[in-house]
């Protein structure tokens, strides 16, 4: 695995750098190597861990292509991750979101916290498709619109290093529905990665230096992922995984509500009662995701 590898790479770089007399002398370097060196012993001596990326994990969820139709379904999404969080035991925070008037949400990023959540989540990754007829629909047309997911192990401090003179920080009045002001002061907070051109924000918080804080988490977490894909890149198509790369391009799942049937193209398996499973019994679909792993 591509992630142990690295760990094993950085542990050996760790030990080489404490043979260095001018690295030692630092004592300030030499307790932050310890200590990493700690946390990545650990690791390898549990790489379940490292596969599942820890407990927590930050969740984004964007409306695709499909207009209103298509916030519908991502806050369908994100009620039906919501209810299965619930079932698990797991605790779910919302960090940012854009809503609409109709009660879709053009983008909703939260986070869970709980056991395995990473092992159970990370397969949600993709492009979500549905077929079903608006309730604004007069002529009864079924509509096909989408969503993408994207699942990402929270990162730690030490997992990527973020320099502050490569941010751009904004901060903005918190919104509701339709763009609606709901604070008077601007705690919200926007923050580019100048580098990337990543933008990320939180408006969860009434403090604007804990929104700030969330905000990072964030910007971390998309970071920490970019670099895995790039790790991932250089393995052979010999070691990808049976369900599919997970690109954020990649369509994984369609829900037909016409022939009421789910179906997961990258298992190519098919489950009945939509409704069941919008309100929170993903169960039989993950474990059949993992199964095929």
């Amino acid at each position: 695995m591509v992630q142990i590898e690295s760990l094993k790479q950085e542990l050996k770089e760790l030990e080489q750098k404490l043979t260095d007399p001018e690295f030692v002398s630092d004592y300030k370097k030499v307790a932050e190597s310890s200590k990493r060196m700690a946390e990545i012993q650990r690791i390898l001596e549990n790489p379940e861990e490292a596969e599942t990326g820890g407990n927590e994990a930050i969740v984004e969820i964007r409306a695709g292509t499909g207009g209103d139709e298509a916030a519908l379904f991502a806050s369908n999404l994100f009620e039906m991750y919501k209810r299965y969080s619930e079932i698990k035991g797991w605790s779910l925070s919302v960090l940012d979101s854009n809503q609409t008037t109709l009660g879709g949400c053009k983008s909703i990023t939260f986070e869970l916290s709980g056991k395995d959540i990473f092992k159970k989540m990370r397969y949600e990754s993709g492009v979500h498709r549905v077929q079903r007829v608006p309730e604004t629909e007069k002529s009864g047309r079924v509509h096909t619109s989408t969503a993408t997911v994207a699942v990402l192990p929270k990162a730690k401090e030490s997992d990527i290093e973020i320099n502050p003179e490569e941010l751009e920080i904004s901060f903005y009045r918190a919104g509701g529905p339709g763009g609606q002001n709901v604070n008077k002061v601007s705690t919200a907070v926007r923050i580019t990665h100048k580098p990337t051109g990543i933008v990320v924000s939180s408006q969860k918080e009434r403090s604007q230096q804990r929104n700030r804080e969330l905000a990072i988490e964030i910007l971390r977490a998309k970071l920490l992922d970019i670099k895995r894909e790039e790790e991932e890149k250089k393995e052979t198509s010999a070691r990808r995984e049976q369900i599919g790369t997970g690109e954020r391009s990649e369509k994984i799942r369609t829900y037909n509500f016409p022939q009421d049937r789910i179906t997961d193209h990258r298992i190519k398996k098919n489950w009945g009662n939509i409704e069941k499973i919008l309100a929170g019994n993903l169960e039989p679909i993950i474990s059949a995701l993992q199964e095929a792993k």
